[in-house]
């Protein structure tokens, strides 16, 4: 920044009291030789031409010639040189005094260069990590004018884009920068500088096609940090679409995935009761099974198939009741023993003869759970095992304390395991697995059921397989601290009876 008239007018006075000081100390106090004088002057403007520029240091460095003639070189007392070596003298000490004070100033303007330079990389390194925080472009959009005014601490920014022919300003109460100007920069693809206005107006590029416009008010940065600001502007506003259209695709992706998943359950789910059903119907229809027996038998085949669909279809509205949160749980202390002989009994036809392992400790405290629920999670993981197993091989029902707060009850079979790629999806809906689908009957909604369950409690669900071995599938349900504290009291009171 430029110094104003009286602020110079000061440096001035103040340069010229500083050559009288130098000249009053050696003059008057200190007898000292003209090299020692001459050397004190040339110090004293290189320090000011380093503080206050070229101007001053010149009119200094005259100031102290005279000062040096007059009161150093002989005859002392007068502007009259009479030895002609003191004529080389003088004019080598103005001319070191010259170009010294030119070099300091050079000096420090490439200083104050460099610095303001530094700053502005340093506000262009900011503004960028303020873009890449953005994914949305509208909110982009809104947020690029405010992030210029807090970055470069303008007075006012805005941002055109002429695909939407809409203008977007910084923070209310701003003041507003001219439409018109803005419109002009991007339809001449050049920036406009009014040094003087404090305005600046200049393209956003992306590449060498201008695709917008912006503005600050207030001290203007350098072009180049301008160029830079119209640049990294464009690629914010080019990644943040490319963002959003990635974002767009994944969720159409996803969502094809899971219609194709949906189909291939209805597929070959859905079809096979279907089939059953319609030739169990035809054949009564036919009058080909007159037989009372073959009645009841195609009767049952209807009934059973209309049972499987019924639960198909259950399966898919609890999930989605699951999933818009419309579960209601009727927690209470239930012993885990319990979950599990309810369990048990209520698969003891789909199980067959399947061999079923229980391992519970005793004195293994009762968890806060609903009861009908947790044998719901707990049924989820057992038909599972029994699907995903060989019928030979027991299937493996275990629980024990993880801690103080929980209980961890585990699922094992000894089926084909799990690929490491497949643990991280088992529990997505419709998921099932890749070499299993179409050998075992299904939906793929019984693991997330499950899983959703489990969270609805409070606790969480996970799976360790290892291919060609089996499957652990473990969940955790809170203790119940109200009984454990009851517990606590009635030992209490017999410990102090006992000591009575």
């Amino acid at each position: 920044m430029q110094p104003g008239h009286s602020e110079r007018a000061v440096q001035f006075a103040a340069s010229l009291a500083l050559v009288a000081a130098i000249t009053g100390c050696f003059h008057g106090f200190l007898a000292v030789n003209q090299t020692t004088a001459a050397l004190a002057f040339l110090l004293a403007i290189l320090a000011v031409s380093a503080i206050w520029g070229m101007a001053v240091a010149v009119v200094m460095s005259v100031a102290s010639m005279l000062a040096f003639n007059y009161f150093f070189l002989p005859p002392i007392g007068t502007f009259t040189i009479a030895d002609p070596q003191n004529w080389v003298a003088l004019g080598a000490f103005l001319v070191t005094a010259v170009l010294g004070s030119q070099l300091s100033s050079r000096a420090r303007r490439e200083a104050e260069a460099a610095d303001r330079r530094r700053r502005e990389i340093e506000r262009l390194y900011t503004f960028s990590q303020k873009l890449l925080g953005e994914g949305n472009v509208i909110q982009l959009m809104n947020a690029v004018p405010n992030y210029i005014v807090d970055t470069f601490e303008a007075g006012a920014a805005a941002l055109f884009l002429p695909e939407k022919q809409k203008f977007y300003r910084s923070g209310l109460g701003a003041p507003q920068l001219d439409e018109e100007r803005l419109r002009d920069a991007f339809s001449r693809d050049e920036a406009l500088v009014d040094t003087h206005g404090g305005h600046c107006f200049a393209p956003v590029h992306l590449g060498v096609r201008p695709i917008g416009s912006f503005g600050i008010s207030g001290s203007p940065p350098s072009r180049e940090t301008i160029e830079a600001l119209g640049t990294m502007i464009g690629i914010a506003v080019e990644r943040a679409r490319h963002v959003e259209l990635l974002g767009k695709t994944e969720a159409a992706r996803q969502g094809e995935r899971l219609k194709s998943a949906l189909l291939d359950s209805i597929t070959h789910d859905f079809r096979t009761p279907l089939t059953s059903i319609k030739a169990s119907v035809t054949t009564l229809l036919a009058g080909g099974a007159a037989a009372s027996e073959q009645q009841k038998d195609l009767l049952s085949v209807i009934n059973e198939e209309c049972d499987r669909l019924n639960h198909l279809v259950g399966e898919a509205a609890e999930m989605a009741g699951l999933e818009a949160g419309e579960v209601e749980l009727d927690v209470g202390p239930v012993a885990v023993r319990e979950i599990v002989d309810a369990t048990l009994a209520q698969l003891r036809k789909t199980l067959g003869g399947r061999e079923v392992c229980v391992s519970i400790p005793d004195g293994l405290p009762q968890v806060r759970a609903d009861r009908e629920r947790a044998k719901e999670i707990l049924a989820h993981l057992v038909d599972n095992a029994n699907h995903y197993s060989p019928a030979e091989r027991p299937v493996l029902i275990s629980a024990e304390a993880g801690g103080n707060n929980f209980v961890v009850i585990s699922v094992a079979d000894r089926g084909n395991g799990i690929e490491d790629i497949e643990q991280g999806i088992i529990f997505d809906k419709f998921y099932r697995g890749k070499d299993q689908r179409y050998l075992v009957q299904g939906t793929g909604m019984g693991l997330p059921i499950a899983k959703a369950l489990v969270e609805a409690h409070g606790g969480t669900i996970s799976v360790t397989s290892q291919v060609g071995h089996g499957s652990v599938f473990s969940f955790t349900l809170p203790v119940d601290r109200a009984v454990e504290r009851q517990g606590e009291i009635r030992t209490s009171a017999l410990q102090a009876r006992s000591s009575q």
